[in-house]
This record gives structure tokens, sequence and C-alpha cells, in this order.
């Protein structure tokens, strides 16, 4: 055993010991005589901007009324932060309630998740639910701690997709998210009626390349999506990280394998293998009917420089907005299904994403920064005769609070190393005086797609302070009530002082609180960052 490996496990060791001194016990806040059924529906990149409940501009123009059930129904939480945004780690957050620098997967370049450790569907199991997950894992290991699962190996695809379940891969005809929905419902029907049940249907949709039904294609041809105040952010008053990310609308967003403009190159080589390729000779006439007439359209246009910008924003709008037409539908089909079996009466349902995600803000798309529109996800919960219909909750909550409470409502008791809390005191429409004014968020995915740079920070109700560390040593401050759109880095600004130096005291205390520390952080480092440059570099 190498001396790096076993200084690696001793670091990780005081950080769960770290993580122990400082956890609150927990005691079980259930006060539900009947045990409740658990939906937790959750989709990949669905922005919070992009639900209709949340009154944002866009979605206005494309409304997701199933979604907003939830909201009518139940509670609709502004300020749901994850603890780093991005796909496996937030999943792999969700399952054990910690950090990803405790459970191990603190990015997507791990390799598997270690399924062996605790994680709540586990601990539902042994209390004698039903545990069923249907869709997206992306966490490389085999699912554990579900009586049944039926999964996409992988991001998987929105075509004609694989799956693979405990017998093995197969492959299903049609479109992914119907699919899903589909196999939910099925197991819904099928189901020990006698036990409760905790049932994750988990999308692949929205995920990039963002490619629609069929039945979906053109929904929104003739739509204009107002375009963002800082689509055109050259970010002179941010930082190096956001100067360098390679995640801009203008330059990173691919014409061919993003926006279905093919060409003869590798990338829409890949792109045909992985979508085209996949389809039978119905669905591709279908395809090439819709997006050869765009094509020809946009050859003839010859945009150039903001006017092209502009075509690539709408073209992105149109193909997301679309994929994102079928979980709306996939969630109105479920809920109905619930309310006429009369399960809605005893089911908590739950949908969010993975994270939020950039639909042309600061000229980007994608995530994996600490700034609001990515480190916000959106949350919705009804729980009928718990939770008050159409409230609204501003207090800061996190994917990390996601395994206490679904442990919580069940009457499970919540583990110690946990480092979240149950928000069902919040459900109920109390904030209890230990609640957090501050959370704290750690991103390591550099380099990688998109090279975002490494960085950690706190964000509290008015504030924002991040560090950009490993090939640079760079602050940013910003005030969310000032500065919504975290336009303007305040960190060198006099008047900020004395907020930053509190601000700074606080990090570290954090820090400290989840078992993050200097030494741990170094060690998570890759060991070749020049390889991976060029493994991530179009």
């Amino acid at each position: 055993m190498s001396s790096l490996y076993c200084k690696k496990e001793a670091i990780l060791l005081i950080a769960i010991a770290m993580v122990f001194i400082f956890g609150a016990c927990r005691n079980n806040n259930s006060e539900t005589n009947e045990t409740p059924n658990i939906l937790f529906i959750m989709s990949d990149d669905h922005a919070w901007q992009a639900i209709s409940a949340y009154d944002s501009e866009i979605a206005g123009l494309a409304p997701t009324p199933n979604i907003d059930r939830l909201a009518k129904q139940g509670m609709r939480f502004n300020r749901c932060l994850v603890t780093n945004s991005i796909c496996g780690p937030s999943r792999a957050t969700i399952l054990t309630g910690k950090y990803g620098h405790i459970n191990g997967f603190y990015s997507n370049e791990i390799t598997d998740f270690n399924s062996e450790q605790q994680t709540f569907p586990k601990l539902m199991q042994k209390a004698g639910y039903q545990t069923a997950l249907i869709g997206k894992w992306h966490l490389g290991s085999l699912p554990t701690g579900f009586d049944y699962w039926d999964i996409l190996p992988g991001q998987g695809h929105y075509y004609n997709p694989d799956f693979i379940n405990s017998s093995g891969i197969y492959t299903e005809e049609g479109y992914v998210t119907d699919i899903i929905t589909d196999k939910t419902l099925n197991w819904l029907k099928n189901r020990d009626e006698k036990r409760p049940f905790v049932l994750l249907m988990h999308h692949k949709a929205s995920h990039r390349e963002w490619e629609p039904a069929l039945k979906n294609l053109g929904h929104f041809k003739n739509v204009t999506f107002p375009y963002p105040e800082t689509l055109f952010n050259k970010h002179e008053n941010m930082g190096t990280a956001a100067r360098e990310a390679d995640m801009s609308i203008a330059r990173t967003m691919r014409i061919d394998a993003d926006l279905k403009m093919w060409a003869d190159t590798t990338l829409y080589q890949y792109t045909k293998v992985n979508t085209y390729d996949r389809m039978n000779d119905f669905q591709r006439k279908i395809w090439n009917d819709y997006y050869c007439q765009i094509k020809e359209e946009f050859d003839v246009a010859n945009l150039r420089d903001d006017d092209l910008v502009k075509w690539k924003f709408q073209r992105y709008l149109e193909d997301y907005l679309s994929t994102i037409l079928s979980v709306d539908e996939s969630v109105g089909k479920v809920l109905d299904y619930l309310k006429n079996s009369g399960l809605d009466k005893n089911t908590i349902v739950i949908y969010t994403s993975d994270q939020g995600f950039y639909l042309g803000e600061n000229g980007w798309f994608d995530k994996r920064f600490m700034y609001e529109i990515s480190c916000r996800t959106p949350l919705l919960i009804s729980w009928p005769n718990v939770v008050k219909p159409a409230s609204v909750n501003n207090d800061i909550v996190s994917n990390l609070d996601f395994a206490e409470t679904f442990l919580d409502v069940a009457g499970i008791r919540i583990p110690n190393d946990m480092q979240g809390e149950s928000i069902l005191p919040l459900l109920k429409g109390k904030t209890p005086s230990y609640w957090r004014s501050e959370h704290y968020y750690h991103y390591y995915a550099y380099p990688d797609w998109h090279m975002v740079k490494r960085h950690y920070g706190i964000t509290t109700k008015r504030y924002k302070l991040i560090h950009f560390y490993y090939d640079i040593d760079e602050w940013e401050l910003y005030d969310l009530q000032n500065d919504p759109l975290e336009i303007n880095n305040e960190y060198n600004n006099p008047e900020y002082e004395k907020i930053k130096i509190r601000l700074e005291k606080q990090l570290e205390k954090l820090r400290l609180k989840f078992g993050d520390s200097e030494e741990l952080q170094k060690l998570l480092l890759p060991e070749n960052p020049d390889e991976l440059k060029a493994k991530y570099t179009y």
C-alpha cells in the first residue's frame, strides 16, 4: 500500500471524525400516524428558471403546468442550493447526505460510487420500505439498497435507449422520458400494496445535447425567447475563472452536435453514432424533415458575430425546452395515477434537478459555478394534509438535506454522520431556530469539460464569498441584494472590508464543521492535469 494512499485515508478519517464532533444528535420529527410513501422525481440539468412556477420570463413562454401542480398543492423552495453543481457528485450527496469529500464521489472523474457505504435507500429498505430506482443513475457502480432498479448505463441515450437491470443490458424502442415514465407506472401498479414505498424516478432530460421527443420537434420554433441581460457579458468585473471558462454559447456551443446542424466532422460522427444511428427509419425521417430544413435556412442566412450568438441562443432554448415538455408530461401522468389510485393522499412527491443550469445568462450554458444560476436548483414538494398548498419557503436548504428528510418523514432515525438537516419542520411551516443561515459549496472538477476552475465558498442570504484555487488564487465577493446578477466582484472594494473579514471567518468555520481542509483539498487534485486538459479540449 502506497504512502500516498495511507495519507489520503488518514486525512479522510480525520475529516469524518470532525463531522462526528460537530454533528448534532438527530431526533425523529415525524408526527404522522400513517407511514407515507415517497416519490422522488429528479431531472437532469433542469434550470429553475425553466419552471413556470418560479415566475421566470422564459418559462412564461414555455410553461410547465404539471410540475407547477406540485407548487400549487405544496411548497416551492426558492433557495435550494447544491453542494457541488455537477451531475454525479450531486447524486452521491443526495444518496448519502454527505459532501463529496466524505462520500468519495466529488467529481465525475471518479470511476465508481462506493456502493457499500450507507445511503438513505438502504436505511429505508431495512426499515421495511419498498425501494425502487428507475432511469438515470450515472454513478458508475451498480445500485445497491433497491428492491428493484432499472437504469440507463452512463449518461443514457434519448432515442431507443439501452437499460440495465439485475438481468443484464437490453434496448427499449422509443423516447427515453416516455420509457422511464411507463416503467415507473408499471412498477407502481405491480408493487406490494401492503408496504410503503420510496420510488426514485430519475430522468435523463434535459441533459446536453437536448434532443426532444420527435413529436415535440418544432414546438417552440416560432417563439422568440427573451435574451438575458448578460448574454454578451465579457466578465470584466468578475474574475479569471469566469473569463477562462469554456461554456460559452458563442464559442463553445457546437453548431453540429449541440444544435444539430451537422457537418462532416468528428463531433458529427460522435453524435451520429449516439443519436442518429440508434433511430429506426421512421424516426430518422421525422428528424431529417425537421432539422434539414433548419440547416438549409441557417446556411442561407450566413450569420456572423452577435447575430450568430442570438441564433444559437434561440436554437438552444427551442431544443432544451422541448425536452422539458416530455418531463412535464411525465410528471402529469404520474400525478394523475397517484390521484386516480388514491395514493396521492399519503404520498409525498418531490421534484428537483441535480443542479441548476445556465440558459444564456453570462453568455453561458452548463453549470459548475457557485454563482446562483447554477448552484440553485428547483425544489417543489407536495404532501397532502401536511404541507400548506401554494406555500413558499425562502430559507437556505440543500440537496445535502434530502436523505435526512426522507428518513425523517418515514420515522427512521437519522444517522449522526449525515451532514444535512431534515426540512420536515420547514414543510410544516416552521423554521427552527437552529436552521442554517449559510451554505458551503466546493467544486473539484478542473480540468474537466468547460474548464471551470476549482473553487469553494460560502453563501448567505445576501452575500457570496468564493475562493478559486489550484492554478490560481483569487477571491470573489458578491452582494446578492445590490447585484443579483453576480457580475461585480466586490472583494477588493474597501466598502466591503468588514463584510469580507466576517465571511472569511464564517467560511473557515464551515470548512471545519464539514470536515474539509487545505490538506484534503491538495490530495484531491489530479495527478496529470495536462493530460486531462488535452482530454477535455475539443
